[in-house]
């Protein structure tokens, strides 16, 4: 089969960063990662994301701004995760930062409470100190796997606790 010549490199290369960007974006270290699993050696691989990267297709900055909206919405996660999963994908720690800045404590702080009462359970006890306590711990430990200060987090959770069992005395 002389015919069939091996396809070029950077342009398979090309190929698989233009499908990797298609379903969503990517960091520019996603995407190298990405090109060394199909063995697109290094060099081709810098030059494209290069290229990439002149053009914009891909820019960490605005990347990491998408990501920290998306995620602090969606799944309601404190700036600590945010900076967290920017580090694993590769975005540098200035352009975490900045994307972070979008992000105010009162924001994050709204966000946790509205975790908070979401997740406490209807029918708690909240008179009960061993049902409050057993709550606290477990609402603490929901907001700091999502990078919540331990601190903040039981302040949050205590202050909410403490509004519900009023209403629910008043109510």
């Amino acid at each position: 089969m002389a015919g069939d010549a091996e396809p070029d490199p950077a342009s398979v290369a090309r190929a698989i960063v233009l499908r990797q960007l298609t379903s969503s974006a990517k960091s520019r270290l996603q995407l190298a990662r990405k090109l060394a699993e199909r063995n697109i050696p290094e060099d081709v691989a810098e030059a494209v994301l290069d290229r990439f990267q002149e053009v914009r297709l891909i820019d960490d900055a605005e990347f990491a701004d998408m990501w920290v909206r998306s995620r602090s919405q969606s799944r309601k996660l404190a700036k600590g995760a945010l900076r967290r999963e920017l580090a694993d994908k590769g975005v540098a720690p200035e352009t975490a930062a900045a994307a972070l800045e979008q992000l105010s404590d009162a924001d994050e702080e709204t966000a946790a409470r509205q975790l908070v009462e979401r997740k406490l359970r209807p029918g708690t006890d909240l008179s009960d100190r061993a049902a409050r306590d057993k709550a606290t711990r477990r609402l603490a430990s929901m907001l700091a796997r999502k990078g919540y200060q331990p601190s903040q987090a039981f302040r949050i959770v205590s202050e909410v606790l403490d509004a519900t069992a009023g209403r629910r005395q008043d109510g």
